[in-house]
This record gives C-alpha cells, structure tokens and sequence, in this order.
C-alpha cells in the first residue's frame, strides 16, 4: 500500500517517524531515509500517530481510509505553518531585515535594502548609515546569538551572504556620493583590519574562509590573500594596509615551518601586530614551542571559527588584551616545559626497533597477482556514483557542527541547524551531478614489489631484475611493551630474501576539477556560503573517490578480496583488508614521497593533480596513497624519530642530514640544535 503527499507534507513526515520507530523496534539492521526529513516519533501528534501505527501495523481494516479522513486536515496545517513563516513580510523594513539576517534569507534582500535606502534619502540621509544601522544592528544580534551557542556556523554564513548582498547593492549608491562630495570618500568604521593567508606551498583554506566569514559578521575588515602566500607579500600588505593582525592558515605539516619563518620575518622586519595561528595540523604544544619564540610580538593559537570573534577582539583591546597576553603566558610556558621533558621518554635505537619488526610469518604465503597490473587512467569518473561513498563526518566537523553523524541530524539543540546543511548539501550535489560542476580523473597502478631492510623496491617488471624505484618507509622507535612492534610498512611486503612475487599499489585522484571557477563565482556574487559548500563537498567526493577505488581495488582491480561485500558504513570504519596510506599521514609522515609517487603514476599528465613545492595537491579536492594488500597491514603513527634514524633516512633518500630534519620535523624525538 503507497500513499502520496505533496511537498513538505507533515503527514508523510509523521508517517517516515512512526515507520522507522518501528522498523527499528522489529530489528532492522539498515535504512536508506531522508533524514533531513525525520521528525521525532514522540513529537508525532497521538491522534495522528495511531492512525499511522494502524496502517504500518495492520491493526485494523480500515486503516488506511481512517488515516486518509484526517490526513488533508494535516495538509492544511501544514500550508497554514508555511503561510504563518511568511508573516515576517509585513514587518517593518528595519526588522525584515534583522530577521533575514538572524534566518539567513536572501530572498528579499535587493528590495529590502532598498526600501531602507530610500528611508533614509527622503530625510537626507546617506546610503551608508543603511549599512551602520539597521545592517549592523541585525548583525550585532546574529553575533550575540553566535556567541551565546544559539546560532551554528553554516547560520552565521548564511547570515554573512545576506550582509554582504545588502552591501553589494548599496556600493554604487556609496560610490557615486563620492563622486558626487569628495568629503564623504573616507575609510568607514570597523573594529580593526586582519591580513590572512593560507601560507607558502599550501592550498588548504577553507577553515580559513569560514573565520574569514565569522570576522567580517563581526565588523572586522579581513583583507584575504588566498592560498600560497609567501611570507613577502602577506608582510607586504599587513604594512600597506596598516593590519592589525596577521592570521596564517595552513594544514599540511610543512606549513608549520612556513609559519615559523613568517613568525622570523616579522620579528626581523619589526612588527608588533598580533600574529593569529590556525589550521588543521596547527596546535597550541607547536604554536608555544615553535613560532611564539621567533616572534616577540603576540602569538595566539586560535582553535576554531567560534574563538576568533573573542579572541581578535581581544588582542586588540587595551582592556582586554593584558589578561588574554598573561593566560596564553603561562599557558605556553606549561607547554613548553612538558615538552622539554618529551625528549626523556623512553625510545629503543634504529637497530632496536628493527629486530622488533612486525612479526609476519612468510612461509607458505602466496602473494595475490594483481588481476589488471600496470598503470590505469581513470578519466571522467562518474561523480553520481561516488555520493554514495561520501562519508559525512568530515563535512560536520569542517562546518564546526559538534555531534556523530547521522545521530547529528535529530539533536535537539544542533538538529534543525544540522538538518538544513545536510539538506542544502543534497541540494548542491544534486546541481553537482547534473550540471557537471566537477570532473573526477584519477591513475592508479600495481607493481612487482619487495622489501629491502625498512624499503621497498619497486621494479620495472615481473622479472625483478631491474629496480624502477624506491618507497623509502620510516620505522617506529618508541619503547613499545612487549609483545608490540615497532611497525614500518615496509614490513607489510614481502622480503626480497624470500622470492616471493608481491605487489605494492599506488594510486591519485581527484573531484576539484572545475570547483574553482565556480567558487571564485559565488564569492562575486557574495555567497560564501554555497563557495564553502562546494569547497567542503568536493574535499568529501575525492575521499569518495579514494573509498570506492580501493574498494574496487581489493574486489576487482587486484582482487585479493574477491568477495567482500561492505556497505559504505563498514568502509568508513575500514573493516576490509589492506591499507592505503598517504604520504604526509602517521603511517608515513614525510611528505616528498609523493614525489615519487607522481613519478610512479605520471600523476600530473594523467590527472591535472599538482604538488606544490611543500608536497600539498592541487586542486585540494584530492588524495594519493600506496596500497597494501597483506592481511596484516594496518595503519599505525610512526611517531618520534631517533637521531640515528633521522640520519639512517638521510642516507637513504640521498640527503644532508639537514633536509631530513628539516621535512622530518614534526616527528624529531630530539632538539638538532642539541
């Protein structure tokens, strides 16, 4: 038995609840369901939910036609809601506008600012007292209920597009009064200036778009130099525009270097501004030990979005400013005496930690074959099929949305928030698929492999006479208990001592293609919002991607899990055999290995996929990796590094001791200036 109802209709919401509750209840294991669409069981009206529970139920004969004599009742209901959501039209222009701040509505927004504009004429006003009244004023409100945990970030960047399309439609009324009284072309009123800048050889930048976002909500001028920003020109401009921070971005761990040196070139340079620290591999332990003492102005790690409002608010208060310096003080003196005694833990010698190898047991272990070897150009690949492996944690917590997903969806703080995201998202990815936004290209490749010491050879062919090249692996060093090794994924392939033919795979791909054109075109029409929507979701369709082609890997491609049947839940939780870890992750931390995978693959010619000269992809929607097809093989963090092993590595890779320290950096277990 079907039933169908139009639109938004709240009987068929209910009826999804009241399903699922029982479904769940009965014992099903797994639905496919909107849930953006759920209502809570509980919140069903009792009348409504029997009726409902006697169809899904069978409980009586004439069930269905008991549910069909109140349904349209709810159906007027529900048109009743939409019309009642409507009313705020008739509001005054100053608290329309307010309310389309606080809700994010752009609807109506030209004609609402100007109507305000026109106010404000017919008495002799400006056009910019529409943006330092009734635009600030609603704003003000948007920050207050941000600050006070009653607004989310993605309502706050809905709240920003609707800001910035109010300002866009006033800016040729304001520039032609400047035409027209040359007294008016003065520099409006903010609550200070900020340079930011994803740093040098970095293209990550959407956490730094999101504060972006967040200060200029909060009448902070934030002057955005993008991604790959040397040093030079982000001093540059803080000095031409007279800034009164710094903000530096970045996620990949070379940029905590960079951030080093733009901290040296500030101090060298004279600066004073405050220098605020941010990004994904950013921490407070690296900003305390590594850039605070380069810098002596102040150095604050900002954690997220939400703290940049209070935090640069504070750095640039006289009041203020004297308690936030002395808290970040002694919280960075703590830092730094904990990890002054880091060094002490317990670590075993490279000789040590080699003897302590995985144990993996060869005799009488055949190799799988890999069932397509060589190197394989995937062109175009069909982005509609990879939504179904986009996993939706990552988008959550990128939008600074707290919760598990999809529990996220029906909490009763964050929820509707939450649910509209994930609706919006659809939304997108709907048009995404459609209208061929993004293009996803990727290579991958299987190779005659085996491991020598802590490395493994890669050779030209089955005959394993000739060495095409080398994956240089990391070992790790701690002071394990006993019984646990000291991992490198070198152990995960077959000695060459033992003759075995094994493989090691290698793989790139990307879903940005396209996306940039099409972000820089929303940030001209003034919605940030669907630009960090696009960013975040083709960062999540190229994990999509790397998800489903290793899956398809192990099944098809290489084969050495012929009958794995997963869904996409167990694939995100990694319960198959194999790994592929990428370079610049725990697993195999130094980051120029990449650059002998793109030589393995041709990545760049096959892809369009890009290195930066600090090893990050570009376009950033992208992921590469090596598979691994032994049962054994698990991810692990290879953690602090020796000096003999740093030196062992330098060696191999044909180094001074220097450069090895140097992309090693995040992993030293000891001070080289010791």
């Amino acid at each position: 038995m079907s039933f169908s109802f139009r639109g938004n209709n709240p009987v068929r919401e209910a009826i999804h609840a009241v399903f699922l509750f029982h479904a769940i209840e009965a014992g099903l294991d797994m639905g496919i369901v909107n849930a953006g669409a759920l209502v809570v069981y509980d919140q069903v009206e009792p009348e409504l939910r029997t009726r409902i529970e006697d169809v899904v139920l069978n409980r009586r004969p004439d069930a269905a036609e008991r549910l069909l004599e109140i349904a349209e009742e709810y159906n007027r209901t529900g048109e009743a809601e939409e019309a009642a959501a409507e009313e705020w039209r008739s509001l005054p222009v100053g608290e329309r506008i307010t309310h389309a701040l606080v809700k994010g509505i752009d609807g109506h927004v030209q004609d609402d600012t100007e109507e305000l504009r026109a106010q404000i004429a017919e008495r002799g006003g400006r056009p910019i007292e529409v943006i330092e009244g009734p635009l600030m004023d609603g704003m003000n409100v948007v920050g207050d209920l941000f600050g006070a945990g009653k607004m989310f970030l993605p309502q706050v960047v809905k709240s920003a597009r609707v800001m910035k399309k109010a300002v866009a439609y006033l800016i040729p009324f304001i520039e032609q009064e400047k035409l027209d009284n040359p007294e008016y072309a003065t520099a409006k009123e903010t609550n200070g200036t900020i340079v930011m800048a994803t740093v040098k050889g970095d293209v990550h930048d959407i956490g730094k778009n999101i504060v972006g976002v967040v200060l200029q909500c909060n009448n902070y001028e934030v002057v955005d130099l993008g991604v790959m920003v040397p040093a030079q020109k982000i001093l540059d401009t803080a000095v031409e525009i007279g800034a009164d921070a710094v903000g530096l971005s970045g996620l990949i761990t070379p940029s905590l270097d960079e951030m080093v040196n733009v901290a040296s070139e500030m101090q060298r340079r004279g600066f004073e501004v405050p220098l605020m620290i941010g990004g994904a591999t950013t921490s407070r332990a690296h900003t305390a030990v590594k850039v605070d003492g380069k810098y002596d102005g102040p150095v604050v790690w900002v954690k997220d979005a939400s703290r940049s409002v209070p935090t640069l608010a504070a750095l640039l208060s006289d009041a203020q400013r004297p308690k936030l310096l002395a808290d970040v003080k002694a919280d960075y003196d703590s830092l730094r005496e904990r990890h002054a005694t880091k060094h002490d833990r317990p670590m075993v010698t490279l000789e040590q930690a080699r003897a302590n190898r995985t144990p993996v047991d060869w005799d009488g272990y055949v190799p799988p074959a890999p069932k397509q070897p060589g190197i394989h150009v995937l062109d175009d690949y069909d982005i509609a099929e990879l939504r179904a492996y986009i996993d939706w944690q990552p988008f959550f917590n990128a939008w600074e949305m707290k919760g598990k997903f999809p529990d996220i969806l029906n909490n009763p703080t964050t929820g509707e928030t939450a649910r509209g995201l994930y609706d919006d998202a659809q939304a997108m990815l709907d048009r995404i698929v459609e209208e061929k936004w993004l293009t996803a290209k990727g290579v991958y490749g299987f190779f005659p492999a085996a491991a020598v010491g802590d490395d493994i050879e890669v050779y030209t062919d089955e005959s394993r006479s000739e060495v095409l090249t080398t994956l240089c692996n990391l070992r790790q060093q701690g002071d394990h208990r006993e019984g646990v090794p000291n991992r490198s994924l070198g152990d995960f392939v077959a000695p060459r001592g033992t003759g075995l033919p094994d493989h090691v795979g290698a793989f790139a791909v990307t879903a940005g293609l396209g996306a940039q054109d099409r972000i820089l075109a929303f940030k001209e029409d003034a919605d940030d919002y669907s630009a960090i929507m696009l960013e975040a979701l083709a960062d999540r369709l190229a994990e999509a991607f790397a998800e489903r082609l290793h899956q398809r890997v192990r099944t098809e491609f290489w084969g050495h899990e012929p009958d794995e049947q997963l869904e996409n839940e167990d694939l995100i939780a990694e319960k198959y055999h194999g790994i592929r870890p990428a370079p610049g992750y725990p697993a195999c931390p130094e980051h120029t290995e990449k650059r002998t995978l793109w030589e393995l693959l041709d990545v760049q010619a096959n892809t369009g996929i890009e290195l930066t000269e600090s090893m990050a992809m570009w376009p950033g929607a992208a992921v590469s990796g090596w598979y691994f097809s032994h049962p054994q093989s698990q991810y692990f963090v290879v953690g602090r590094l020796g000096r003999d092993q740093v030196a062992d590595y330098a060696e191999r890779k044909g180094w001074t001791l220097a450069e090895a320290e140097r992309w090693l950096s995040p992993n030293l277990g000891y001070d080289p200036e010791d």
